[in-house]
């Protein structure tokens, strides 16, 4: 009994991603409206690694380590990139990793739990999972820098297309982005329909202004040999390691395609990359690297410099238009990864709104978009430009990429059952691709690499803190645990009284709950219908609904029932009730009383780091949102009964 910490139990009902070849979320989506659902991905999906061309190429030159423009750099950083999209994005991403869905849905925490779901040991899962943890955490920093880097490289076009307004680039993004964070409530299905249409333009504009630099250089096209690449890396090692750190940020939102495959499917994901979104970005970074060749000055910003004198301004407006769509969809899965932490038992109730009656998976975490906001402000202002973020930028999204690699392999030899030769290059290929890109990264840590590094140390011990106390608590809790064997002799009892009426027990436990016990020992009196509902979260994203509601037990006075959600679900206990009212009328959604129990924590004194864990823990379970409204029980027929345990 823990107080309603919520944690991962299995569903009887298991159903985890397909196999190679399957298509279990494409089944869904008709050829027909592939094309709609393409279009509507451009938006959500490819807003963030499409707004990259803004500042990545011209970090390479300017970054954090600045390196000196020659031709063969220029090659070797255009064939850098071009290989970096490849094989990242349409090789890992595309190809491999969309392959892994669980139960339709996509991002770090469901792979996690795909692959936890897949192996035989305890230990191995414990591992896994830690793995999938720490990858949230660095998604959380990855959110922070998004929005701040994205919207600063957009309103940065006035320091060329308007330099009067120059002094005004950081009051303007800052004005930007706070009205991007209050918006949130209103939900991202109320602005949604324009995301497509306008990143649909946007890729055009990016591969009309490619072409016309290219048409002027065309020679620079040969970068696409990888020859290029590896030249550059013989010839000038350490430059190119180094570059490689500012590369990465060409690939950075891959994670979206991936994250956000449940919403869209497959298929028009990858409709999206390989027709529209991967040309546009091929085209317009080889036309920054051909006006780079023929004027090395245009390397401070690369992008802008492309774009004629008399569309500067309107360019501005569109790029701008362009990241504060890019940021919306890093926002929102933040918002989504919060909910999965929340139902997966790594992070206390929260209030999770949900903003479309259509779109279940649209949420609102009013706490985490506030948090955020306050975080991007801070990086705005600390930071005050998008070259200084840049340098911040690449060591959350590249260590993200290498537990992607590790989880994938995972799945790939336990669930799709490949052979070990087919798997093995790979997995060697990515890592050493991925452990490159991470270890580049890090030589920007004191250039501001530091903060996701540090805001992911943080989110990674928050979750890690809430995980461990809500086991803890279970453990001190379980001495009180009564068996089930003793139900009817409990409510039986002579001294205890049966009073006209039904009572819903709501319990994460297997034994009697703890609220029923409390009241028949202290009150002497139960209702003469009871229902226990177990609630558990399953380690799949969604459940049916008629696969939700699970009778375990039923006679004339008691009715045990287990219900159990996805973690991308919400549970809805009125639900339940109104599903097992359909087999026993005598359980009334209507008029029923719902009863449970609530821990209050007081730490023990004890060792110094366990005292102060504890202590987080405590605060933690205090502010965590009530029951009640977590459930969304009527206040009015709610009973609660509390306990104070030692920690």
């Amino acid at each position: 009994m823990q107080g309603f910490t919520e944690h991962t139990q299995p569903c009887p009902q298991k159903r985890y991603g397909p196999a190679v070849g399957e298509t279990s979320v494409d089944n869904r989506r008709t050829r027909r409206g592939s094309g709609l659902l393409a279009l509507g991905a451009l938006g959500v999906v490819f807003g963030d690694i499409g707004t990259s061309p803004l500042y990545a190429f011209s970090e390479i030159f300017l970054g954090a380590h600045e390196i000196p423009v020659t031709e063969a750099r220029v090659f070797g950083a255009l064939s850098l990139v071009f290989w970096t999209l490849t094989l990242i994005v349409s090789v890992k991403y595309v190809a491999i990793v969309m392959r892994a869905d669980n139960e339709g849905e996509g991002g770090i925490m469901a792979l996690a739990a795909l692959a936890v779901a897949v192996v035989r040991r305890h230990r191995s899962a414990t591992i896994i999972m830690a793995f999938g943890v720490v990858g949230a955490a660095l998604f959380y920093g990855d959110g922070m820098i998004t929005p701040a880097i994205s919207v600063l490289s957009a309103v940065e076009g006035l320091e060329v297309g308007a330099p009067m307004l120059a002094s005004y680039v950081v009051p303007i993004a800052l004005v930007l982005l706070v009205g991007l964070f209050t918006i949130q409530r209103f939900g991202t299905h109320r602005v949604g329909a324009v995301f497509g249409p306008v990143m649909l333009v946007w890729f055009v504009i990016l591969a009309v202004l490619g072409v016309m630099s290219l048409v002027q250089s065309p020679g620079v096209l040969r970068s696409i040999s990888p020859t290029y690449a590896m030249s550059f890396v013989v010839s000038d090692p350490g430059q190119a390691f180094l570059a490689l750190g500012s590369v990465v940020l060409c690939v950075t939102g891959a994670e979206a395609l991936y994250a956000d495959m449940g919403q869209f499917g497959r298929r028009p994901i990858r409709l999206s990359w390989f027709v529209i979104a991967a040309p546009a970005l091929y085209l317009n970074y080889l036309g920054q690297g051909a006006l780079v060749l023929r004027d090395e000055s245009a390397v401070d910003n690369t992008f802008y410099r492309m774009v004629p004198g008399a569309l500067q301004v309107p360019m501005i407006a569109l790029a701008t238009v362009a990241t504060l769509i890019a940021s919306q969809a890093v926002i929102s899965g933040a918002f989504s990864m919060t909910q999965q932490a929340i139902r997966l038992g790594y992070l206390p109730r929260m209030r999770v709104l949900h903003t479309s009656a259509s779109e279940r998976g649209q949420v609102y975490v009013p706490l985490v978009n506030w948090l955020l906001m306050i975080a991007i402000i801070g990086l705005v202002l600390g930071f005050r430009d998008s070259s200084n973020l840049a340098s911040a930028y690449g060591i959350a999204v590249t260590g993200t990429f290498v537990i992607t690699t590790c989880l994938i392999t995972v799945v790939a030899r336990r669930k799709w059952h490949l052979p070990l030769w087919a798997v093995l290059p790979g997995f060697v290929l990515f890592l050493v691709i991925d452990g490159l890109f991470f270890a580049a990264n890090l030589t920007k840590f004191s250039h501001g690499g530091w903060f996701p590094l540090v805001a992911a140390i943080v989110i990674f011990t928050v979750l890690a803190i809430w995980r461990w106390g809500s086991t803890h608590l279970h453990r001190e809790m379980s001495d009180l645990e009564v068996p089930m064997s003793e139900l009817p002799r409990l409510v039986d009892d002579e001294a205890v009284a049966s009073r006209p009426g039904s009572t819903v027990y709501i319990t994460l436990e297997e034994g009697i709950p703890y609220a029923l016990v409390r009241q028949a020992r202290l009150m002497r009196v139960v209702d003469e219908h009871i229902l226990i509902l177990r609630m558990s979260t399953a380690d799949v994203p969604r459940v049916d609904a008629a696969d939700a509601v699970t009778i375990e037990t039923s006679d004339p006075r008691t009715t045990v029932a287990r219900v159990s959600t996805g973690f991308m679900d919400r549970s809805d206990p009125a639900a339940a009730v109104a599903q097992v009212q359909q087999t026993l009328p005598d359980f009334d959604p209507a008029t029923c009383v719902y009863a449970f129990y609530s821990v209050h924590i007081e730490v023990r004194r004890t060792g110094p780091l366990r005292m102060v864990a504890a202590g987080v823990f405590a605060v933690m379970q205090r502010n965590a949102i009530d029951v009640q409204q977590y459930y969304r029980l009527p206040p009015e027929r709610v009973i609660e009964f509390g306990r104070l345990v030692e920690m």
